[in-house]
């Protein structure tokens, strides 16, 4: 799981890096990809770990609750609402089609 999207969502101003990762955390995914790039994002990833479990459910639905908004029109998951993150579409030989021979 991509915690926060690229770092779409957090373009909205509406949740932390770290609430990000502790939602993630807190779901039953095999693995959480933090995109660490330096020391300072490694160290917050860290914390994230050392602090995670420590949200109830309230807590957990309030980071969904605050999200919301800004996720209904899909503006900060193009990965979900564009083609952009998407190499099949750039490459739809891979489904077996070949639009040169339809």
């Amino acid at each position: 799981m991509k915690s926060m999207g690229s770092g779409h969502i957090l373009t909205s101003k509406t949740v932390t890096p770290i609430e990000c990762l502790h939602y993630a955390l807190s779901l039953p995914t095999s693995v959480v990809i933090t995109g660490i790039d330096s020391m300072q994002i490694l160290d917050q990833a860290f914390q994230a770990a050392k602090t995670s479990g420590t949200q109830d459910k309230s807590q957990i639905a309030a980071i969904l609750a605050k999200t919301a908004p800004a996720a209904a029109d899909g503006k900060y998951e193009p990965f979900k609402t564009t083609p952009t993150f998407d190499s099949t579409a750039a490459h739809p030989e891979w489904l077996g089609y070949n639009p040169q021979t339809a």
